[in-house]
Protein backbone atom coordinates (compact mmCIF):
# COMPACT_ATOMS: atom_id res chain seq x y z
CA UNK A 1 0.00 0.00 0.00
CA UNK A 2 2.85 2.57 0.88
CA UNK A 3 4.62 1.92 -2.70
CA UNK A 4 1.26 2.71 -4.59
CA UNK A 5 1.04 5.66 -2.46
CA UNK A 6 4.65 6.90 -3.52
CA UNK A 7 3.94 5.76 -6.98
CA UNK A 8 0.57 8.08 -7.08
CA UNK A 9 2.25 10.87 -5.81
CA UNK A 10 5.49 10.60 -8.26
CA UNK A 11 2.46 10.53 -10.82
CA UNK A 12 0.54 13.36 -9.75
CA UNK A 13 3.60 15.84 -9.07
CA UNK A 14 3.16 19.63 -9.75
CA UNK A 15 6.06 19.09 -12.89
CA UNK A 16 4.04 16.15 -14.11
CA UNK A 17 1.07 18.19 -14.08
CA UNK A 18 2.62 21.23 -15.53
CA UNK A 19 0.87 22.47 -18.77
CA UNK A 20 0.42 25.26 -21.00
CA UNK A 21 -2.01 28.00 -19.88
CA UNK A 22 -5.85 27.48 -21.44
CA UNK A 23 -5.87 28.95 -25.13
CA UNK A 24 -2.23 29.54 -25.74
CA UNK A 25 -0.95 28.33 -29.17
CA UNK A 26 3.06 28.83 -29.75
CA UNK A 27 3.85 31.62 -32.34
CA UNK A 28 4.10 29.83 -35.92
CA UNK A 29 7.68 31.09 -36.95
CA UNK A 30 9.55 30.21 -33.55
CA UNK A 31 10.19 26.54 -32.32
CA UNK A 32 9.21 25.48 -29.00
CA UNK A 33 11.87 24.04 -27.10
CA UNK A 34 10.64 20.34 -26.05
CA UNK A 35 9.19 20.30 -22.28
CA UNK A 36 8.87 24.09 -22.40
CA UNK A 37 5.47 25.58 -20.63
CA UNK A 38 4.03 28.85 -22.08
CA UNK A 39 3.42 30.36 -18.36
CA UNK A 40 1.98 33.79 -19.89
CA UNK A 41 -0.04 34.35 -23.37
CA UNK A 42 -1.52 37.52 -24.75
CA UNK A 43 -3.79 37.45 -27.55
CA UNK A 44 -3.25 39.76 -30.78
CA UNK A 45 -4.39 43.44 -29.63
CA UNK A 46 -3.85 46.32 -31.09
CA UNK A 47 -1.18 48.43 -29.38
CA UNK A 48 0.96 51.64 -29.92
CA UNK A 49 4.17 49.71 -29.27
CA UNK A 50 8.34 51.42 -28.51
CA UNK A 51 10.65 48.44 -28.85
CA UNK A 52 14.21 50.06 -27.80
CA UNK A 53 17.59 49.49 -29.96
CA UNK A 54 19.76 50.37 -26.99
CA UNK A 55 20.55 49.51 -23.59
CA UNK A 56 17.59 51.00 -21.42
CA UNK A 57 17.78 53.05 -18.29
CA UNK A 58 15.35 55.62 -15.97
CA UNK A 59 16.45 59.55 -15.96
CA UNK A 60 14.05 61.61 -13.73
CA UNK A 61 11.21 58.75 -14.00
CA UNK A 62 11.15 58.56 -17.67
CA UNK A 63 12.57 55.42 -19.75
CA UNK A 64 15.30 56.70 -22.04
CA UNK A 65 17.48 54.65 -24.69
CA UNK A 66 19.28 55.54 -27.48
CA UNK A 67 17.30 54.33 -30.21
CA UNK A 68 14.01 52.93 -30.96
CA UNK A 69 11.35 51.51 -33.05
CA UNK A 70 7.84 52.66 -32.72
CA UNK A 71 4.27 52.03 -34.42
CA UNK A 72 0.68 51.31 -33.56
CA UNK A 73 -0.17 47.74 -34.65
CA UNK A 74 -1.48 43.74 -33.54
CA UNK A 75 0.69 42.37 -30.74
CA UNK A 76 0.71 38.67 -29.83
CA UNK A 77 3.11 37.99 -27.03
CA UNK A 78 4.31 34.15 -25.69
CA UNK A 79 6.09 33.44 -22.32
CA UNK A 80 7.74 30.53 -22.18
CA UNK A 81 9.17 28.99 -18.63
CA UNK A 82 12.04 26.49 -19.38
CA UNK A 83 12.99 23.19 -18.15
CA UNK A 84 15.77 22.61 -15.53
CA UNK A 85 17.91 21.00 -18.98
CA UNK A 86 17.59 23.96 -20.72
CA UNK A 87 18.95 27.62 -20.16
CA UNK A 88 17.75 30.67 -21.50
CA UNK A 89 20.47 31.07 -23.63
CA UNK A 90 19.46 28.07 -25.35
CA UNK A 91 16.42 28.90 -25.85
CA UNK A 92 17.01 32.52 -27.17
CA UNK A 93 19.64 31.21 -29.77
CA UNK A 94 17.44 28.21 -30.95
CA UNK A 95 15.07 30.69 -31.66
CA UNK A 96 17.07 33.18 -33.19
CA UNK A 97 18.81 30.86 -35.63
CA UNK A 98 15.06 29.42 -36.21
CA UNK A 99 14.41 33.29 -37.43
CA UNK A 100 17.20 33.97 -39.29
CA UNK A 101 16.44 30.62 -41.34
CA UNK A 102 13.37 32.51 -42.29
CA UNK A 103 16.11 35.74 -43.51
CA UNK A 104 15.02 37.63 -40.83
CA UNK A 105 17.15 40.84 -40.19
CA UNK A 106 18.88 41.62 -36.96
CA UNK A 107 17.94 45.17 -35.48
CA UNK A 108 19.59 45.56 -32.38
CA UNK A 109 21.10 42.60 -29.94
CA UNK A 110 22.14 42.77 -27.01
CA UNK A 111 23.30 40.91 -23.70
CA UNK A 112 23.80 40.57 -20.27
CA UNK A 113 24.50 44.32 -18.67
CA UNK A 114 24.61 45.49 -21.94
CA UNK A 115 21.03 45.82 -22.17
CA UNK A 116 20.89 48.27 -18.62
CA UNK A 117 18.55 46.69 -15.91
CA UNK A 118 16.14 43.15 -16.41
CA UNK A 119 13.51 45.28 -14.33
CA UNK A 120 12.81 47.96 -16.75
CA UNK A 121 12.69 45.08 -19.71
CA UNK A 122 10.12 43.32 -17.78
CA UNK A 123 7.97 46.01 -16.42
CA UNK A 124 8.75 49.00 -18.12
CA UNK A 125 8.85 47.27 -22.15
CA UNK A 126 7.36 44.02 -21.54
CA UNK A 127 4.97 44.48 -19.24
CA UNK A 128 5.67 40.81 -17.39
CA UNK A 129 7.01 40.69 -13.98
CA UNK A 130 7.77 37.00 -14.77
CA UNK A 131 11.08 38.42 -16.86
CA UNK A 132 12.48 40.26 -13.83
CA UNK A 133 16.11 38.69 -13.09
CA UNK A 134 19.72 39.02 -12.72
CA UNK A 135 20.69 41.45 -15.64
CA UNK A 136 23.89 39.52 -16.19
CA UNK A 137 21.27 36.87 -17.30
CA UNK A 138 19.25 38.69 -19.79
CA UNK A 139 19.47 38.77 -24.15
CA UNK A 140 17.30 40.43 -26.30
CA UNK A 141 16.51 40.98 -29.93
CA UNK A 142 14.80 42.41 -32.08
CA UNK A 143 14.27 41.39 -35.49
CA UNK A 144 12.22 42.13 -38.91
CA UNK A 145 10.87 39.65 -40.70
CA UNK A 146 11.59 38.87 -44.60
CA UNK A 147 9.61 40.58 -47.14
CA UNK A 148 6.36 40.16 -47.54
CA UNK A 149 6.37 40.59 -44.06
CA UNK A 150 9.12 42.85 -43.49
CA UNK A 151 5.95 45.03 -41.69
CA UNK A 152 6.41 42.58 -39.11
CA UNK A 153 8.66 42.54 -35.65
CA UNK A 154 9.28 39.54 -33.68
CA UNK A 155 11.24 40.64 -30.23
CA UNK A 156 12.89 38.01 -28.31
CA UNK A 157 13.88 38.12 -24.44
CA UNK A 158 15.34 35.81 -22.24
CA UNK A 159 16.02 35.95 -18.51
CA UNK A 160 17.42 33.43 -16.05
CA UNK A 161 16.01 34.62 -12.26
CA UNK A 162 17.41 34.57 -9.25
CA UNK A 163 15.40 30.86 -8.17
CA UNK A 164 17.29 29.77 -11.29
CA UNK A 165 13.84 29.28 -13.26
CA UNK A 166 14.70 30.54 -16.92
CA UNK A 167 12.40 31.95 -19.44
CA UNK A 168 11.83 32.93 -23.47
CA UNK A 169 9.49 35.73 -24.23
CA UNK A 170 8.33 36.41 -27.60
CA UNK A 171 6.75 38.74 -28.93
CA UNK A 172 5.65 39.36 -32.85
CA UNK A 173 4.00 43.43 -34.17
CA UNK A 174 2.49 43.21 -37.00
CA UNK A 175 2.34 47.38 -37.71
CA UNK A 176 -0.94 49.11 -39.23
CA UNK A 177 1.45 51.18 -41.32
CA UNK A 178 4.62 50.41 -43.71
CA UNK A 179 7.44 50.49 -41.28
CA UNK A 180 10.03 52.51 -43.93
CA UNK A 181 13.90 51.91 -43.86
CA UNK A 182 15.21 50.07 -40.59
CA UNK A 183 18.87 50.08 -40.02
CA UNK A 184 20.56 47.67 -37.55
CA UNK A 185 23.57 49.24 -34.72
CA UNK A 186 27.02 48.78 -35.70
CA UNK A 187 27.35 46.73 -32.70
CA UNK A 188 24.62 44.54 -33.54
CA UNK A 189 26.44 43.31 -36.80
CA UNK A 190 29.54 42.87 -34.64
CA UNK A 191 27.84 40.92 -32.29
CA UNK A 192 26.22 38.57 -35.34
CA UNK A 193 29.75 38.90 -37.22
CA UNK A 194 31.41 37.18 -33.93
CA UNK A 195 28.74 35.14 -32.65
CA UNK A 196 28.05 33.55 -36.11
CA UNK A 197 30.77 33.68 -38.42
CA UNK A 198 28.90 35.53 -41.10
CA UNK A 199 26.87 38.83 -42.13
CA UNK A 200 24.56 38.16 -44.80
CA UNK A 201 23.53 41.92 -46.97
CA UNK A 202 21.23 41.12 -49.80
CA UNK A 203 20.41 43.99 -49.80
CA UNK A 204 23.63 45.83 -50.80
CA UNK A 205 24.21 44.44 -54.20
CA UNK A 206 25.34 47.90 -56.05
CA UNK A 207 27.87 50.02 -55.11
CA UNK A 208 28.94 51.55 -51.46
CA UNK A 209 26.52 53.11 -50.16
CA UNK A 210 27.44 55.97 -47.30
CA UNK A 211 25.05 55.04 -44.24
CA UNK A 212 25.80 51.25 -44.68
CA UNK A 213 30.09 51.87 -45.03
CA UNK A 214 29.56 54.03 -41.68
CA UNK A 215 27.35 50.97 -40.28
CA UNK A 216 30.20 48.37 -41.40
CA UNK A 217 33.11 50.11 -40.67
CA UNK A 218 32.24 51.08 -37.33
CA UNK A 219 30.87 47.85 -36.22
CA UNK A 220 34.24 46.20 -37.43
CA UNK A 221 36.29 48.93 -35.63
CA UNK A 222 34.64 48.12 -32.65
CA UNK A 223 37.06 44.88 -32.29
CA UNK A 224 40.23 45.70 -34.37
CA UNK A 225 41.47 42.31 -33.70
CA UNK A 226 38.88 40.33 -36.08
CA UNK A 227 39.81 39.64 -39.79
CA UNK A 228 37.16 38.97 -42.36
CA UNK A 229 36.44 38.37 -46.16
CA UNK A 230 34.40 40.34 -48.34
CA UNK A 231 32.35 38.74 -51.03
CA UNK A 232 29.40 39.68 -53.57
CA UNK A 233 29.39 41.14 -56.73
CA UNK A 234 30.69 44.37 -55.75
CA UNK A 235 33.13 43.27 -53.00
CA UNK A 236 36.54 44.99 -53.77
CA UNK A 237 34.50 48.10 -53.95
CA UNK A 238 32.96 48.12 -50.63
CA UNK A 239 36.66 46.52 -49.35
CA UNK A 240 38.01 49.64 -50.63
CA UNK A 241 35.65 52.04 -49.55
CA UNK A 242 35.74 51.03 -45.77
CA UNK A 243 39.30 51.33 -45.84
CA UNK A 244 38.74 55.19 -46.59
CA UNK A 245 36.56 54.83 -43.62
CA UNK A 246 38.91 53.48 -41.56
CA UNK A 247 39.45 49.81 -41.46
CA UNK A 248 42.46 48.35 -41.91
CA UNK A 249 43.24 47.02 -45.49
CA UNK A 250 45.40 43.97 -43.80
CA UNK A 251 42.31 42.91 -41.47
CA UNK A 252 40.22 42.75 -45.23
CA UNK A 253 40.74 39.89 -48.06
CA UNK A 254 38.38 39.35 -51.08
CA UNK A 255 36.22 36.02 -50.98
CA UNK A 256 34.86 34.06 -53.93
CA UNK A 257 31.48 32.91 -51.62
CA UNK A 258 28.81 33.52 -53.86
CA UNK A 259 25.56 34.77 -53.23
CA UNK A 260 23.16 37.91 -53.63
CA UNK A 261 24.46 41.18 -52.61
CA UNK A 262 27.35 41.43 -49.96
CA UNK A 263 28.92 38.96 -47.76
CA UNK A 264 31.08 39.26 -44.83
CA UNK A 265 32.69 36.08 -43.07
CA UNK A 266 34.88 35.87 -40.15
CA UNK A 267 38.26 34.98 -40.86
CA UNK A 268 38.78 32.20 -37.26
Amino acid sequence: MRSFSLLALCCFSPVLLAADLPGSPDLPIVPRLADAQIVDYRPAATLERIYPMGSIRKISGQLRFDGQVGARGQTTSVTYELPPEHSANEAFTVAREALQKQDAELLFWCQARDCGESSLWANEVFGNAKLYGADEQQAYLLLRLAAPRDNTLVALYSITRGNRKAYLHVEQFEAATPLGELLPTSATLLRQLKDTGELKLPKLSVDPDDTWLRLLSRGLNLDTTLRVTVSGAKAEAWRQALITQGVRAARMETGNVEGAGLRIDLLR
